[in-house]
């Protein structure tokens, strides 16, 4: 009997991007394009001066597997539908497009996380900066994997995780939400790589005295969630500085379970003691002009827990501050 190939990849619904309309285009929703990757030639406006795609993650496998609480594969399209009704700030010639979803069919994560790094690659070999919407975390090994064959062996990877956990579980019960990183090390050390990985907002409560040991094995850098704040920014440069002039090109990947749960309730692990808006956003503008971004990713929304869209909202914002400030750097 033939076997059936599987069809991680659609395309995006285009009547997600709704918003007022005025005669100029003034709003996200009037000047993205949803393209299908399979069948159109995406890369063929040569003149944009920048060109932003963005890509959903269907998936919770990866959470369900960590035994989190699933949701975060409605993630994407509701984030779409907060980016629809904000303004067009892009100076100058700029492209962009909603290169749709990858799917996780028949529990396959693993086939999902092929897709979705091949996807990837594709996209940064058309000139494209990727705006990933998760989904589950687990979206990052994937992520990473897509970069890493765009960039090739010589290049170092640096990843800046927004976070209140390093994910580094070891993976021997296979892949999930809670393993991306440590997958990154293992990998890195099987081709004698190094694992350049600064996680910003840990938290005691969230993670265990094993994977405080484990992240001091593998050379993490981080800073705990009470250091992640704005009184302490200097000292978050200096660090940011060390570490970006280690790295050839920087992945940042912003997981909305690490901010305070007054600003993100729609997560699967929600938490009262996370960092604030305020400083992720000021990073985030640092790590843009610094000219190493390669890629970024927004994860772990979850809008069956959400209040009024505002994680969805929170995530929308951060996808807009990212594409305006390479916009303009």
């Amino acid at each position: 009997m033939m076997k059936v190939q599987k069809d991680f990849y659609k395309k995006s619904d285009p009547n997600l991007w709704t918003g007022r309309a005025d005669n100029e285009p003034s709003y996200w929703h009037q000047i993205i394009r949803c393209v299908d990757l399979a069948k159109e030639d995406f890369g063929s406006n040569k003149t944009a001066e920048n060109k932003f795609a963005l890509l959903g993650y269907y998936c919770d496998e990866g959470v369900a597997r960590n035994q989190g609480r699933p949701g975060a594969a409605k993630g994407p399209d509701a984030i779409r539908k907060m980016l629809g009704p904000l303004p067009n700030h892009f100076p100058g010639a700029t492209t962009l497009i909603d290169a749709g979803n990858i799917y996780c069919v028949d529990r396959d994560l693993e086939g999902a996380h092929s897709a979705l790094s091949a996807r990837v690659t594709g996209l940064l070999n058309k000139g494209f900066f990727p705006l990933l919407l998760g989904g589950g975390h687990d979206i990052a090994y994937a992520h990473y994997a897509g970069i890493k064959k765009h960039v090739g062996s010589s290049k170092k990877i640096g990843i800046i995780n927004f976070d209140a956990h390093f994910d580094i579980r070891p993976d021997e019960n296979g892949r999930n939400s809670g393993t991306p990183f440590y997958q990154i090390a293992q990998e890195c050390k099987s081709n004698a790589e190094p694992f350049n990985y600064f996680c910003l907002g840990i938290q005691g409560q969230s993670n265990t005295k094993a994977l405080f040991s484990t992240a001091k094995e593998l050379g993490v850098h981080y800073l705990k969630n009470h250091d992640f704040v704005m009184s302490n920014f200097g000292e978050i440069q200096e660090q940011l500085a060390v570490f970006l002039e280690q790295v050839d090109h920087v992945y940042l990947t912003i997981d909305l379970d690490g901010f305070s749960s007054a600003y993100a309730p729609g997560v699967s692990a929600p938490s009262p003691f996370g960092f604030q808006p305020d400083v992720a956003c000021e990073v985030t503008k640092l790590l843009c002009n610094s000219g190493k971004l390669i890629s970024a990713d927004v994860v772990e929304l979850n809008p069956n827990f959400d209040l009024d869209n505002c994680t969805a909202r929170l995530a929308a914002r951060l996808i807009h501050l990212v594409s305006y400030h390479l916009s303009t750097k």
